[in-house]
């Protein structure tokens, strides 16, 4: 496994040293990995949004897919057990 090592300000350290001590996070090293990772998967996330943007900009619904598309919706809606007021 890689090590990181990294300046942060006091200030954050000192953040981050509540975290670990209220328990909201095992360590300082296991919070760097969780963000991380968070911020890993936000950014594919995004990049994952944008290409289907794209593609959809390339190639758009035609109008048939999208009559279909509201249909199937209003039958899903429809189907739903709403309460009455």
């Amino acid at each position: 496994m890689a090590q990181l090592v990294t300046r942060v300000d006091d200030g954050l350290v000192a953040r981050l040293d509540e975290m670990v001590d209220s328990g909201e996070v095992e360590s300082r090293s296991d919070a760097v990995r969780r963000a991380l990772v968070q911020m890993l998967d936000e950014r594919r996330r995004r990049l994952t949004g944008e290409a289907m943007a794209e593609a959809y900009r390339r190639v758009p619904e035609t109008e048939e897919e999208l009559r279909w598309a509201e249909a199937n919706g209003r039958a899903m809606v429809a189907e739903e057990p709403w309460e009455r007021w």
